[in-house]
């Protein structure tokens, strides 16, 4: 098995389990790299030791980041145990990279109001969502019709991180410029349909199970791009979700705009959702499932942020 047909098996997998596509860009290139390392040497003939170089190398040469490391030995993992059926040993002799203490950046009320006065259109949706749903951005721009439950005030938020669904709030304060949006995207479906288009890509394998769903209002993306893509795999032509790069350029003109000094981006709504929640004496498990952290301990770290001034305590220049 040659190093293309090995990734387009990986590649393959990782669809049919349901990774998300930046997953497996990430994964495909990592194996890509780890391939090359080794002067393209077949990973089956490799093992731990040469993971272990591998991992090694990337934080003394390369000096990537805790994060980065791990992301690499998720996708050696992965391709191991999940395409070679290849049992992998102890991984302990690598030199890892430490992974830095950071106190999230958080805006303050009166800055999240200013930032988002000069957010407009798509933006200021996104905005409003990432601050008033505590969603990521990705999570934003992948949220299709469906999931918009006005009666109820609700947003379910479908495989988000580590593939998991949640259920969070819909501010009242986005639900009229929420339904204005959505009926400018339905008049763009509709045109869409009327020139032979309207199609959208299905997660996973629904579009073999329904194969005209792709196609129907409900699945389309609540914030779709302005213009048609060709997808080379299906040979067809669909209307992806709004590009995030977009949403990032418009935070950072926001930011300058509104005069903050903070190192702000898109993420920096969703630690302000957080933060204000907890001021406002709501239960930090409350606010762990409103932003889908597994573990308690990482929503934790927004408590930090609300001992302002040194742990609380108030220098003795102010007494």
């Amino acid at each position: 098995m040659g190093e293309r047909k090995l990734l387009e098996v990986v590649r393959d997998s990782l669809r049919t389990q349901n990774y998300s596509y930046r997953t497996e860009k990430t994964y495909i290139n990592w194996i890509r790299k780890y391939i090359l390392f080794h002067n393209k040497r077949h990973p089956k003939e490799m093992g731990e030791r040469e993971i272990n170089q591998f991992l090694t190398y990337l934080v003394v040469n390369q000096k990537v980041a805790a994060s980065t490391q791990n992301q690499a030995l998720s996708a050696l993992l992965f391709l191991y145990k999940r395409i070679l059926r290849k049992e992998i040993g102890w991984i302990g002799n690598i030199q890892r990279a430490r992974k830095p203490k950071k106190i999230p950046v958080v805006f303050t009320r009166e800055e999240v109001k200013k930032v988002m006065l000069h957010l407009h259109g798509k933006c200021w949706l996104m905005g409003a969502l990432m601050y008033g749903s505590g969603l990521r951005l990705m999570e934003c721009l992948r949220l299709r019709v469906k999931d918009l439950d006005f009666a109820c005030r609700q947003i379910t938020v479908r495989s988000g991180k580590g593939q998991k669904d949640r259920l969070t709030m819909m501010p009242e304060s986005v639900i009229s410029p929420l339904k204005t949006h959505l009926q400018r995207v339905k008049s763009l479906h509709e045109k869409d349909l009327a020139e032979g288009f309207g199609s959208v890509r299905l997660p996973g394998a629904l579009r073999r199970k329904y194969p005209n769903a792709d196609k129907e209002w409900r699945w389309q993306y609540v914030c779709p791009a302005s213009t048609r893509y060709f997808d080379p795999e299906d040979k067809e032509h669909r209307r992806h979700h709004f590009h995030e790069s977009a949403v990032q350029r418009a935070m950072k003109d926001a930011i300058e705009k509104a005069c903050i000094t903070k190192t702000g981006s898109c993420h920096t709504l969703r630690h302000s959702f957080a933060t204000h929640l907890l001021e406002n004496g709501h239960d930090i498990r409350t606010v762990q499932e409103l932003l889908g952290h597994q573990d308690v301990r990482t929503t934790m770290i927004y408590t930090h942020v609300l001992n302002r001034g040194g742990m609380g305590v108030k220098s003795p220049m102010d007494y």
